[in-house]
């Protein structure tokens, strides 16, 4: 699982065509700061990350002190609305399912305010591969309160309102099962002292979302989507070869010990 999240942090860069230093990148939805804190350490790029969460603020806040990078990484508790400015490049990873379906388009109307005329964004969702539907019931109510799962067909009805041009798109289709069977396993090995923390309640009611939600990507029409937006067709480079090259030129870094772990 650690290997596969530095994987997929790599991946995600690879594609905001991070081709000089000191470029401004805001984080929309910054969790608990390693995307953001990745990205500073290995580009030098200058790094804002927003969160609604208290304790992820106090937690990724700490993580930037701690690696010596607060003076290029900053996480704010706001609102991403509330944010003023332009950025070069815009990454948002795991928010947008709680945007919710009818504040879609406001969403992509403010990610093109903070773009500049050759800036780059990268959306990574959950999405359905089918028409639209409500998120499951019982996730809405004991998981993931007000969340909604997108279709394509309205992600890229909002895009296409909003004015951008989307210059990327994959599919990712099984690979959040495999997470979602991996965190699984490591939950029901930690159950007992999970239960200690909570209660037995808990315990079933978690159980039963990584299961359903596994069956959801195995099986059914969930998957992840990784969306690439920009304000102009030529933002980007006329092939993806630059994608293939950014990740094996860091991932041979990486192996090679030049940049330190996480």
């Amino acid at each position: 699982m650690e290997a596969a999240q530095e994987h997929k942090k790599r991946h995600i860069a690879s594609k905001l065509l991070l081709d000089r230093p000191d470029l401004k990148i805001l984080d929309i939805g910054s969790g608990w700061g390693g995307l953001g804190l990745y990205l500073a350490e290995e580009t030098g790029a200058d790094v804002t990350g927003l969160t609604l969460s208290v304790e992820q603020h106090k937690v990724s806040q700490g993580r930037a002190t701690a690696a010596g990078l607060a003076d290029r990484v900053r996480f704010c508790l706001r609102d991403y609305r509330k944010e003023l400015g332009q950025y070069d490049r815009v990454v948002s990873v795991g928010m947008f399912e709680h945007v919710g379906k009818r504040n879609y388009e406001e969403f992509f109307a403010r990610l093109g305010d903070f773009l500049t005329p050759d800036g780059v964004a990268l959306l990574h969702s959950i999405g359905y591969s089918d028409a639209p539907a409500p998120i499951n019931p019982f996730i809405r109510k004991y998981i993931f309160p007000g969340a909604d799962i997108p279709s394509l067909s309205e992600v890229f009805a909002s895009v296409e309102r909003a004015g951008l041009v989307v210059t990327d798109v994959e599919i990712l289709c099984l690979h959040y099962a495999d997470t979602l069977r991996h965190w699984r396993q490591r939950f029901m090995a930690n159950r007992q002292r999970i239960a200690a923390l909570y209660d037995e309640r808990f315990c079933r009611m978690w159980e039963f979302y990584l299961v359903l939600c596994e069956i959801g990507f195995r099986f059914r029409s969930m998957m992840v989507f990784q969306m690439q937006l920009a304000k102009r067709a030529d933002a980007v480079p006329l092939t993806r070869d630059y994608m293939a090259n950014w990740e094996q030129a860091h991932s041979t870094m990486a192996n090679s010990g030049v940049r330190a772990a996480e």
